[in-house]
């Protein structure tokens, strides 16, 4: 009864046979993305990231099944011993959950478990897809699929024995991971997708979990796909893959030989109109030819001395040499904008002459050699920098503050300067 421990006074005058239902009963513990959905399907997916009770929606949702009639089971798993310690005898798995009364036996000689319905369970592993070979089932727990070795061979193995009864079913519990076998299931009409952050289970989770592990990835692509059960893929064409951004996350140095913040203006200032890049920009010192992106302070919705307002307290924040700013839109009235704001900041005023995707590209080609690092997480700039292909890409604001940014810290020349103090 250790799971209503802490509630015995609600619970005075109960006998313990009338709290069973409660304390084992999955529907009154489950969260909403826990439940089997509703509507008819064959294949249902559960996406979550570490730690999000995948396992035990996976546990549960068999225990179900046995409760349903059914009578053969499949449980595949990257290893064997990965199906027996995690599926099996791990704190969710199915010899710990369930109803005691209802829970199998297990006989390792023969990687079999019994329940006593007279249900048969077989643990199977993608290490050996040819294992699945003879078996039928009515029923299927995949496990962590993103990661089999031999993914494409074991499913298919699989879905050969998923043939009994009048509704075969399986359910897949993974952390996603770009890998063409999990995008195609994924597309299927009869598959069924819930996802489950680690955040969603935080109460079963360890405080330290959260504020020194997951807090370390909060915000990058591997945090997303990790902890909030996102499938991060990379866009054809673009400028920048998920792996560059990565590659680039590093410790900044104490101090910098340059620091610039660099503007990417709005053409209006009404509710709907483009947001107001700002992003800052360090150089290293002589003898280390790298820069560091060091803040995304891009606002939306701002009329134009508040954007300029918050240009300003960057510059003051960060101690920045100088600010640049595009003037293609605005001209002069950009420029003057922000001396209102604070006149004493030195404004590089630079005019695009080329397309963006041209401007961008020696950019992307300095992340390629690791020349270029973000010293926090900047979620909404990495998006615009992954989806930037050149072509209907719409207003990148970010991401052209960002490439005016390194320009004047790395590629100077590329840009033509109109500087002056305000």
């Amino acid at each position: 009864m250790q799971m209503l421990l802490g509630k015995k006074s609600s619970l005075e005058g109960y006998e313990r046979e009338d709290l069973i239902p409660i304390n084992w009963g999955w529907d009154f513990w489950a969260r909403t993305d826990q439940k089997a959905p509703e509507r008819d399907w064959r294949t249902w997916l559960v996406l979550g990231g570490r730690g999000a009770g995948k396992t035990r929606t996976g546990a549960e949702w068999i225990h179900e099944r046995v409760r349903q009639g059914a009578e053969r089971i499949a449980l595949v798993a990257e290893t064997y011993g990965d199906g027996r310690e995690v599926m099996l005898e791990g704190p969710s798995g199915l010899l710990h959950t369930g109803y005691p009364s209802e829970r199998p036996r297990y006989e390792p000689s023969r990687r079999r478990l019994s329940w006593p319905s007279g249900a048969e369970g077989h643990i199977f592993s993608a290490e050996d897809p040819e294992g699945l070979r003879g078996y039928q089932f009515d029923t299927a727990w995949s496990d962590e699929l993103a990661k089999w070795p031999s993914g494409e061979d074991t499913w298919s193995n699989l879905q050969m024995g998923l043939r009994l009864g009048d509704d075969p079913r399986q359910i897949v519990t993974t952390t996603p991971r770009t890998v063409p076998l999990l995008k195609e299931i994924m597309a299927r009409e009869t598959t069924e997708l819930t996802r489950a952050s680690s955040y969603a289970n935080r109460t079963n989770l360890a405080a330290s979990f959260f504020s020194e592990i997951a807090a370390v990835y909060e915000g990058t692509a591997l945090g997303r796909q990790e902890l909030l059960g996102e499938l991060i893929e990379d866009l054809a064409g673009a400028l920048w893959t998920w792996d560059m951004i990565e590659a680039a996350r590093a410790e900044p140095p104490q101090s910098f030989r340059r620091i610039v913040v660099a503007v990417d203006p709005p053409v209006t200032s009404h509710e709907g109109s483009d947001a107001c890049g700002i992003v800052v920009a360090g150089l290293c010192h002589a003898e280390d030819k790298r820069a560091f992106v060091l803040a995304d302070l891009t606002v939306k919705g701002l009329r134009p001395h508040q954007w300029a307002e918050r240009v300003a307290e960057a510059y003051h924040r960060f101690e920045a040499d100088r600010v640049v700013v595009e003037v293609n839109q605005g001209g002069d009235l950009v420029t003057d904008v922000l001396g209102t704001a604070s006149p004493s900041i030195p404004v590089k005023a630079v005019r695009a002459t080329r397309g963006k995707i041209v401007r961008a590209e020696p950019i992307a080609a300095l992340y390629e050699q690791n020349r270029i690092h973000h010293a926090c997480p900047l979620p909404e700039l990495e998006d615009q920098m992954t989806s930037f292909t050149g072509v209907g890409s719409g207003s990148p604001d970010r991401l052209d503050a960002l490439v005016w940014a390194l320009t004047d810290l790395m590629i100077g020349h590329e840009a033509v300067p109109q500087i002056r103090s305000l």
